[in-house]
């Protein structure tokens, strides 16, 4: 008897929290799209991976290098190897969590002007605006950016 009680409320827990996982993943998967940060010379398209989100370089308004002709490419990497990475396409944004209330944590943000790599909280101010917070160590002692949401056209 005592296993059926068991048994019976471990299936009633999971009748019950299912559908607030899902609202959940739906929640957190408002991150996915095409934004632009405040400079605007570049979009990142956010993904969806597993559980977790990422961001890739998808245009930049000045695609070549102005001295070589070529693809930008990931020069300011301390990562020597990365050096002939083209930065339309590279993962700056890696590895968020979606917490609850619009916000990811967990994540980082990579800075290719200067090669630095920064942890990174995401807030949704609403469905079209993203407070990006990039920091070392502690929230305080960090910037935070504003990204737009891109509307693609069909």
């Amino acid at each position: 008897m005592k296993k059926l009680l068991i048994f019976l409320l471990t299936i009633a827990t999971i009748y019950i929290t299912s559908p607030i996982q899902a609202q959940d993943a739906k929640d957190g998967d408002a991150l996915i799209g095409v934004w632009e940060p405040s400079h605007g010379k570049a979009r990142i398209k956010i993904d969806k991976i597993a559980d977790k989100y990422y961001g890739r370089i998808v245009w930049l308004k000045e695609p070549n290098d102005p001295e070589t002709g070529e693809p930008k490419l990931d020069k300011n990497n301390p990562d020597e190897s990365m050096h002939s990475a083209p930065l339309r396409g590279y993962r700056m944004l890696k590895d968020f969590v979606y917490q609850d209330d619009g916000k990811w944590t967990e994540g980082t943000i990579y800075d290719p002007e200067n090669g630095n790599t920064y942890s990174c909280d995401i807030e949704l101010k609403d469905e079209n605006t993203l407070d990006i917070r990039g920091y070392i160590g502690v929230k305080t002692f960090g910037r935070t950016d504003v990204w737009k949401r891109l509307k693609l056209k069909k």
